[in-house]
């Protein structure tokens, strides 16, 4: 990936994050949402949007949902706040991946709680004889 479609990907994210926190009133999309990527194709027409959503399953579909009544605006706000050629089409995709990082995260420490309270740590080393 280019330099400059990185540069344009994080411009983006950045953004679309601002304008979703001050300027969006959709009350689908009133709980915590992060945009925690964004990958922009190579000639800069398109670009997907990647969106946690905490909540149930069902908030975080109505969220999606409300991104996508949404995209029109923000195409349409990106375009007068950046200097793009091409301000590109938005998509918006579901990314768990702090969900997943805090799952292993719990998992880690209750094996550690595990290994701590059968008397041992789970980081000793075995003993030579």
């Amino acid at each position: 990936m280019s330099h400059r479609i990185e540069r344009v990907n994080m411009l983006l994210r950045q953004e679309i994050s601002t304008l979703l926190a001050r300027d969006v009133k959709d009350p689908r999309l009133a709980g915590l949402v992060s945009i925690t990527a964004v990958e922009c194709s190579m000639d800069l027409r398109h670009a997907k949007v990647y969106v946690s959503v905490l909540g149930s399953q069902e908030e975080k579909e109505e969220a999606l949902k409300g991104l996508a009544s949404a995209s029109g605006f923000l195409h349409r706000e990106l375009r007068l706040r950046l200097k793009l050629r091409h301000t590109p089409d938005l998509r918006f995709f579901p990314d768990d991946s702090i969900e997943r990082g805090i799952r292993l995260s719990e998992v880690i420490d209750d094996l550690e709680s595990q290994g701590t309270s059968s008397g041992g740590s789970a980081h000793k080393k075995a003993e030579r004889p």
